[in-house]
């Protein structure tokens, strides 16, 4: 889970402007910060069935987020897989 502090440093990395905190930009980098956690916690879990669906559903909402951010500006998604780190 992702507090306050976490939430607010990862927005200021990726806003387009000062109060930028809901475009695709800070979603996919909230998501995939969210993924990361939650993988760590099912690599200690390998049982928890209920948090693995959970992690498909973000990785599900992630590339929706990705694909839309591709058509609309290819440039910031170029940006953003590369600052992620994300196979596409």
């Amino acid at each position: 889970m992702l507090t306050k502090r976490v939430k607010s440093r990862i927005a200021g990395e990726f806003q387009k402007h000062e109060k930028d905190t809901g475009s695709a930009d800070v979603q996919v980098a909230l998501v995939s910060r969210q993924i990361d956690e939650l993988a760590a916690h099912l690599k200690k879990n390998p049982k928890d069935n209920h948090s693995r669906r959970g992690l498909l559903k973000m990785v599900s909402s992630r590339r929706k987020l990705l694909t839309y951010l591709k058509k609309k500006e290819p440039s910031a998604y170029e940006k953003i897989i590369k600052k992620l780190d994300l196979k596409r």
